[in-house]
């Protein structure tokens, strides 16, 4: 028996129990190698005229012998010498086909999937003992190659029909590893890792009553055929199939990127959010293949958070992966796909909500808060590339609308106005938004928490502002009726500050802006009454305030009974301006802290 040497032991230990964290990928290696090895002579056959081999001629072959406990991956590609054989297998990290790419690398059409020379040893995450009989072409003599581990390894002549590799593995006698002796476990693991190897993978699949070759792998990937080929159905299909989604999709991205850098992928968007997705459990990413292997079930680093949604497959050869192919190395390669993939989906997401605006909103129920806490999270630092897909209520459209549909729609508007609350229903009652309306006024109405985050963030879309209606600052007066109200609370500031007493305002003041309500709150600052509920409905956090400002209809009979009861009965002033507090928070659907003396209050005004 021939030893290993020193660091070569060091490494297979390594490797076997930390390089590797997932054990069943040890068929996605070997598969691989065989996938190289008929690389090798296909490509040999192409610049050897005397070689007459066909490329449908090439197989990879899968066999179980439960039995004897193996498992065997069969190929008919170039084989090993002895020499190979013991540079190969002998010395851990020796890959021949990293020197096969390095050898003939200006020219093309080399597409040789393992360069690192570990990915074999993978096998003793399994096998308890591992067999490689290999003959190469144009030789009439094999060579089996034989190890049990770190121990170290036999070479000696073996007998093989034909050019080629057989590697027999002997699974471990314990139960966690009987799967592997199943051919379901084995199917699966082929479809889930190398479904895509260009050459058919074969297993003999034994039923009932007999035996039968089925062909695994489906060879060519959808995103590798060209778009005019593809039917909508055969996006669908592997949509579904890929994906497990009973629901067709709103729109699939199929790119095909070339030159520089050269990668395929095949986005999806969804109709409908998964029942997890805005859970902690949800977790993000594209499938990640390198020339049709299976790198990373979820890559989260080629798609932003906001766009989580997404689902789909990314194929690079350009991508540099780490010494167990499970990882990638951070470089710029992977951050250029991710940079390109983000547009496409913007634009995809643009032309769907201008050409296809059903689907658009199908969209944006499933996944609009997505795209606005994505901005929100960021505090607004990912505006530029979020904004143009928002869409809010409008109140004379009385529809969803984009930002830049708002500013076409009202073009001599200053600000953009907005007011919240906990439904379009409500919010349409409020006050002031329902003395806008009736100036004609458009209002984006904003039933979710988040709306008035994100405008905050914002600040600004195209020069105009975010304005609330409720706030104390809309400045929508003339300069005329602007000089009156101020008139107005000069000459009642006594009257206004004694109804400040008890109450729990920044002031009270008489307004203008509003219709038929005798009373409204306003708040000064940058806390309005929507955010400081949603901030005191968060788990454990600290009680917050809105500056609020209790505002009288100056055109209202109630401004004069205040008048009146400031001259003749302060007393009697003080019970009214509790009570229109306590109306005016029930208008924006605040709690009421004395409910008792309220409804006391409005009894003894009531019996007078």
């Amino acid at each position: 028996m021939k030893e290993f040497k020193a660091e070569s032991k060091r490494l297979m230990e390594l490797m076997i129990n930390s390089i590797y964290t997932n054990k069943e990928i040890f068929l996605r290696e070997i598969i691989s190698n065989a996938s190289d090895a008929i690389d090798k002579l296909h490509y040999k056959s192409l610049t050897d005229k005397k070689i007459k081999i066909k490329k449908e001629d090439f197989a990879i072959n899968i066999k179980i012998d439960k039995e004897k406990r193996t498992l065997t991956i069969s190929d008919n590609g170039i084989g090993m010498t002895k020499e190979e054989l013991e540079t190969n297998l002998g010395t851990i990290a020796k890959s021949g086909s990293f020197e096969f790419k390095e050898q003939n690398k200006k020219k093309e059409d080399i597409d040789i999937i393992g360069q690192f020379g570990v990915g074999f040893y993978s096998a003793f995450m399994v096998a308890s003992k591992v067999e490689v009989i290999s003959r190469a072409f144009g030789s009439e003599e094999a060579y089996s190659w034989v190890s049990s581990g770190i121990e170290g390894y036999t070479i000696k002549k073996s007998a093989k029909e034909n050019y080629g590799t057989d590697i027999i593995l002997t699974i471990k006698n314990e139960e966690e590893y009987n799967r592997y002796l199943e051919d379901y476990e084995i199917k699966n693991l082929i479809k889930k890792y190398s479904d895509y190897i260009t050459y058919p993978i074969k297993m003999a699949i034994k039923d009932d009553k007999e035996t039968k070759e089925e062909t695994i792998n489906s060879l060519v990937p959808l995103w590798r055929r060209n778009k005019n080929e593809i039917t909508e159905e055969e996006y669908n299909t592997f949509y579904s199939d890929k994906f497990f989604d009973y629901e067709k999709p709103l729109s699939h991205i199929h790119t095909k990127a070339e030159g520089t850098l050269e990668y395929n992928s095949l986005l999806y968007i969804p109709s409908h959010a998964s029942y997890d997705y805005y859970s902690k459990e949800y977790e993000k990413g594209l499938q990640l293949y390198s020339n049709g292997v299976l790198i990373m079930e979820k890559c989260a680093d080629l798609i932003p958070d906001y766009y989580s949604f997404v689902k789909g497959v990314v194929d690079s050869s350009d991508l540099a992966l780490n010494i167990s192919r499970e990882m990638l190395q951070q470089n710029r390669v992977l951050k250029t796909i991710a940079n390109n993939i983000e547009k496409h989906i913007k634009n995809e997401l643009l032309s769907m909500q201008k050409d296809r605006r059903e689907d658009y909103l199908k969209f944006w129920e499933a996944f609009g808060l997505q795209i606005k806490a994505g901005i929100y999270n960021s505090y607004g630092m990912n505006k530029e590339q979020l904004q143009d897909l928002l869409l809010f209520y409008s109140s004379k459209e009385d529809k969803l609308i984009t930002l830049n549909e708002y500013l076409a729609n009202n073009k001599e508007e200053k600000a953009i106005y907005y007011a919240c609350g906990s439904s379009i229903e409500q919010i349409k009652t409020l006050p002031q938004v329902e003395t806008l309306m009736a100036n004609q006024k458009d209002i984006l109405l904003c039933p979710n928490y988040l709306d008035e985050f994100v405008f905050k963030v914002m600040n600004k879309f195209a020069d105009k502002e975010f304005k609330n209606v409720c706030s104390d600052n809309l400045d929508i007066d003339s300069t005329e009726e602007k000089e009156q109200l101020q008139k107005l609370n000069e000459k009642s500031k006594d009257l206004l500050a004694l109804m400040k007493q008890g109450l729990d305002v920044q002031d009270v003041r008489f307004t203008s802006k509003l219709k038929n309500h005798p009373v409204c709150l306003s708040t000064t600052g940058e806390i309005s009454v929507e955010m400081e509920k949603v901030m005191n409905a968060m788990p454990n956090s600290e009680t917050i305030n809105a500056q609020k400002v209790l505002e009288i209809n100056s055109n209202h009979p109630i401004a004069q009974k205040l008048q009146d009861l400031y001259k003749n009965d302060q007393e009697e002033l003080k019970k009214y301006s509790k009570v229109l507090y306590a109306q005016a928070r029930l208008i924006e659907g605040l709690p009421i802290d004395n409910p008792t003396e309220i409804t006391n209050l409005i009894c003894d005004i009531l019996v007078k």
